[in-house]
């Protein structure tokens, strides 16, 4: 029995060590292309090669730096890139079935690969080296055997594609404005260009301010990519009946690059490969398994304390929790260790905010796919209550109620809410008229965490201030909206509204219009009475001498009816609730007092 015991261990030993590594369909594969054969692709700054069917990818480049731009020869037997083997980013170019990378050129610019000519002797490539002082982009050629680059015919290049013939170049002139700003339609929307090398006639692919970006031609079309219809798909321009059509039809993610190769295109969307059959005109999704030494993806130590990106101080100030690589840890101030309170591999913990009772600590967590809102001790010892949140989104600056029942927190929809924690109710408190850079709600609670103030934007893109009461469900308009009210803050007493404001920032509103630049503004601080039964605090003083009557004074309180006695111990009692916050707003425009 023992030794059968031991041969089925060895067998079943046998079959692990001979069993492939386990593998996953892998994603994030950028900047595909294509040869008769295979495809290679980018994937973590590295250069990898698979069969055009799919399958277990082989990696060509290991290097430390990023190796990007791959693009395969004509004939399919080389790979030109672009890496950073020397320290800067210079063209490669490798043999396909993998070897050591022989380097082109040698200037201190970038050099982006971007085609091989034709007959497959010459690599084309993008550089600024030329232009000074204010960089653009030019294509150039280096031999496949090295020496000298020599500059295109086009004074202004980014991307660029031969004809078959090598008779026509197609290419564009504008570098991209921006790679994620999805329907771009402002002055630096790219085009496409059809150049005659010979006598430089030159024709414009048809298009309505759209992004057009990544010529192919194959055969007598120039294929693109295009978001004249919002999401970046593949177009053809046949160059005989001049018509543009499109031939994808994505409309969840664009279609990010794209590249042509022996009668193929091969594209990169949803961060899959998909290969496009011109002939057929359908595409079909290529699955690519990765196996290899990824020190990324390894289970790892790594020094949070420069990658510290909020932080959150204890009621008393003994500890503070912070955010660091998607992790919470609290610290202390002088004595103890500090604590990793969620130690969530694989999670993005954010926005640490420690409630005002010191018991508990909010904070955003993408765990289980979208943003929730997580509420836990503050050692981290039980686990955390999670609160969903409806319409996913992203999620910023929590803030508690005073009474630690509360928490405020605005999204990236421009919405401000405040959460129960104890019954999970949402409630949606205001939304901000008009999407900005800078987020400035500013929102804040009230010392009785009855009242929440927040600044938002007008019609006119000044901030105002507004007052939301929870007991009403309604908000207030604080400010006349003639200057720019900011950063809204009650003082500990609930009787005073202070906040910065400025007379001279009107010319400052249009971010995006370049006459708004270096325009001197300056903000002032500002505080507003809320009760107008409160004196101002900023009345003359003036030390007098008092003459105490006792008597007097117990005679008049003698005096006093019941109801005014009644209403004396009430406020007595209301004060030793904690502070109230009253606002009266008839005048409140005529109790803002400017600060010295």
């Amino acid at each position: 029995m023992k030794k059968t015991a031991v041969y089925i261990a060895l067998l079943l030993a046998a079959a692990w060590l001979a069993a492939p590594a386990s593998a996953e369909e892998a994603r994030l594969l950028r900047q595909p292309t294509v040869s008769e054969n295979h495809i290679a692709f980018v994937y973590a700054n590295d250069i990898w090669v698979v069969t055009r069917s799919g399958g277990d990818a082989r990696r060509i480049t290991t290097h430390v730096g990023s190796e990007n731009g791959p693009l395969f020869s004509p004939d399919g037997k080389y790979i030109a890139f672009s890496g950073q083997y020397d320290g800067n980013t210079d063209v490669f170019v490798v043999p396909a079935e993998g070897g050591e990378p022989r380097r082109l050129t040698y200037h201190p610019g970038t050099d982006s690969v971007r085609a091989w000519s034709p007959d497959g002797s010459e690599v084309v490539f993008a550089s600024a080296r030329d232009s000074v002082p204010v960089g653009f982009a030019r294509l150039w050629t280096i031999s496949l055997k090295g020496g000298m680059p020599e500059a295109l015919p086009m004074p202004m290049a980014n991307k660029g594609v031969y004809s078959p013939d090598g008779e026509r170049m197609a290419y564009v002139p504008l570098i991209e404005a921006f790679s994620a700003w999805r329907h771009y339609r402002g002055g630096r929307t790219t085009e496409i260009w059809l150049l005659d090398m010979d006598g430089y006639d030159m024709e414009k692919v048809p298009r309505d301010n759209s992004n057009d970006t990544d010529p192919m031609w194959i055969g007598d079309s120039v294929y693109f990519l295009s978001d004249r219809n919002h999401t970046m798909n593949l177009f053809a321009y046949d160059t005989g009946s001049k018509q543009v059509k499109q031939l994808t039809f994505h409309d969840d993610y664009d279609i990010k690059s794209a590249r042509a190769g022996d009668g193929a295109i091969v594209y990169e969307q949803a961060g899959y490969l998909h290969l496009f059959d011109p002939g057929a005109a359908k595409s079909s999704q290529v699955s690519v398994e990765i196996r290899g030494d990824l020190p990324g993806r390894r289970v790892h130590m790594a020094r949070v304390s420069n990658t510290i990106k909020s932080a959150s101080l204890s009621p008393t100030g003994k500890r503070a929790v912070i955010e660091a690589r998607g992790e919470l840890f609290t610290v202390p101030a002088e004595k103890g260790d500090a604590r990793n309170l969620t130690q969530s591999s694989g999670v993005n913990d954010r926005y640490p905010a420690w409630s005002p009772d010191g018991a508990r600590i909010a904070w955003f967590s993408d765990q289980g796919g979208e943003y929730g809102l997580m509420i836990g001790g503050q050692k981290g010892i039980e686990p955390a209550q999670r609160i969903e949140l409806k319409d996913p989104s992203f999620y910023y600056s929590p803030v508690w109620s005073p009474d630690s029942s509360k928490i405020l927190y605005a999204d990236d929809g421009l919405n401000l809410y405040y959460v129960d924690v104890e019954t999970e109710k949402v409630i949606k408190i205001d939304k901000d008229t008009y999407d900005h850079p800078m987020r400035s709600l500013d929102h804040v609670w009230g010392p009785d965490s009855q009242w929440v103030a927040y600044s938002k934007r007008l019609s006119n893109h000044l901030h105002a201030v507004f007052a939301y009461s929870l007991e009403e469900g309604k908000s207030y308009q604080l400010t006349d909206g003639l200057t720019d009210a900011l950063s809204p803050t009650f003082d500990t007493s609930g009787k005073y509204l202070y906040f910065l404001a400025s007379t001279n920032f009107a010319l400052n509103t249009g971010w995006l219009d370049m006459t708004s630049y270096e325009r001197p503004f300056t903000y002032g601080v500002y505080l507003m009475v809320l009760n107008a039964d409160d004196p101002s605090p900023l009345l003359p003083e003036s030390d007098e001498e008092e003459v105490k009557k006792e008597e007097e004074g117990a005679a008049e309180k003698d005096k006093a009816s019941p109801e005014e006695k009644d209403k004396t111990q009430n406020e007595a009692k209301d004060e030793d609730k904690g502070p109230k916050v009253k606002i009266d707003f008839k005048g409140l425009d005529q109790r803002i007092l400017g600060l010295d």
